[in-house]
């Protein structure tokens, strides 16, 4: 067996593991912007971004053992699980550590989705772009393919289109928000009037 199986492993899930994450970040977007329509989505859609969402996680946890497991960088489980413990690039692998932690909490939330407040669960999903980009930062620094053409215009494409769909989704709920505007004046109104 290759001795560099191990970290071949760690690489290619790792990668994995952000086109995951950048793939249910966009598809979460276009979602919520509803720019694959006004309707509800049908369920393959739903289903597909929590497939998004449950790859990530298993292609994280992959990468977080083929770290441990490889020999040549020497990460034990405390320098791949704790963040700051790893000498080797220490910020760029400390926020892989917390951005595995933030990755963990949505899809928890995720989960159990019926048992927390709306409000709740909109705070921790929306950390989801947050997690996007710690996850891309800690590739693009601590990843050994940043020198690679394909990798790095993958990820710049995909900023952008994150940063589009997040444009997107700001311009809609200030639109919302100025629709909906005299109509929660008028409630104010009537409120203070009545009461």
């Amino acid at each position: 067996m290759n001795e560099q199986i191990w970290w071949y492993l760690a690489r290619s899930s790792g990668i994995v593991a952000w086109v995951a994450v950048t793939l249910s970040v966009l598809w979460g977007l276009a979602l919520s912007t509803r720019i694959l329509g006004r309707t509800a989505p049908p369920a393959w859609i739903l289903d597909l971004h929590r497939f998004l969402g449950a790859s990530s996680v298993i292609f994280t946890g992959v990468h977080i053992a083929g770290l441990a497991a490889d020999n040549y960088l020497h990460f034990g489980w405390s320098e791949v699980l704790v963040p700051f413990a790893s000498s080797w690039k220490t910020t760029p692998v400390a926020l892989g550590v917390v951005a595995f932690y933030i990755l963990c909490a949505i899809e928890i939330s995720s989960l159990m989705m019926r048992r927390l407040s709306r409000s709740m669960w909109r705070w921790i999903h929306r950390s989801s772009w947050l997690l996007f980009v710690i996850v891309t930062f800690h590739g693009l620094q601590a990843g050994t393919d940043v020198h690679n053409a394909y990798y790095r215009w993958t990820a710049l494409a995909s900023i952008q289109l994150v940063l589009f769909l997040t444009l997107i989704r700001v311009m809609a709920q200030r639109r919302a928000a100025r629709r909906d505007a005299p109509a929660a004046q008028a409630r104010r109104t009537l409120t203070g009037v009545t009461g």
